[in-house]
């Protein structure tokens, strides 16, 4: 099993030359045994995590069940936005550094460096889980409409199908999963440095079962 710490140790570890690396990702795998009825049923939230690095396919996987291309002739994706804004940016925090999922290259981007798992989060579990996702609107792109609470709720609702693909994929890959609105949305603004127009929404803990 090809875990992210196995792709970055080959790199040279989290950066090469003083820098971090682009990691690229897999291609998803379509091949699922479990009946998709079965996976509704078997969806749940966990709070109990496995330290346990992801696989590299897992990852790819459920990133592109969030908010990946399943269309590439007109780049549409496979969770649905307000007026196909595609305003949701997923941001990718490792053990090794944070990046940002480009969907179009299927790849993470790098944006920071260092063990910032603790601080996407207030429960002691989102320190020690191999991935939390932290789902970021962009509402300048609702240019359709100037109300900020309007704005605020298509942010919600775009978020929260990433967030329920991912539930799905985990319950098909018995991956333990949860998502979270409990996030020091400040804090991790300025770790992201995030423009005023970039909505930090939820965030979501990823793992093995413990």
């Amino acid at each position: 099993m090809i875990s992210i710490l196995m792709i970055l140790s080959a790199l040279g570890g989290l950066t090469i030359g003083g820098k971090m690396s682009n990691v690229k990702l897999l291609v998803a795998s379509l091949n699922n045994d479990k009946l998709f009825m079965q996976t509704v049923k078997e969806r749940k939230s966990s709070r109990e995590f496995s330290d346990k690095e992801l696989s590299l396919q897992d990852l790819s996987n459920l990133l592109w069940c969030a908010n990946g291309i399943n269309r590439p002739e007109n780049g549409n994706r496979t969770s649905p936005s307000a007026r196909n804004k595609q305003d949701i940016d997923i941001y990718v925090v490792l053990k090794e550094g944070v990046y940002l999922y480009d969907a179009k290259q299927n790849e993470l981007i790098p944006v920071i460096s260092g063990d910032y798992r603790k601080d996407t989060g207030m429960q002691d579990f989102v320190a020690t889980a191999p991935l939390n996702l932290i789902y970021v609107s962009d509402v300048a792109k609702f240019e359709f409409s100037k109300e900020r609470e309007k704005q605020v709720m298509y942010a919600a609702l775009d978020a929260g199908h990433c967030s329920e693909n991912v539930y799905l994929y985990c319950a098909s890959a018995n991956l333990a999963v949860v998502v979270r609105a409990s996030i020091d949305k400040e804090k991790i603004s300025g770790i992201l440095k995030l423009r005023p127009e970039q909505l930090a929404v939820i965030a979501q803990t990823i793992g093995y079962p413990k």
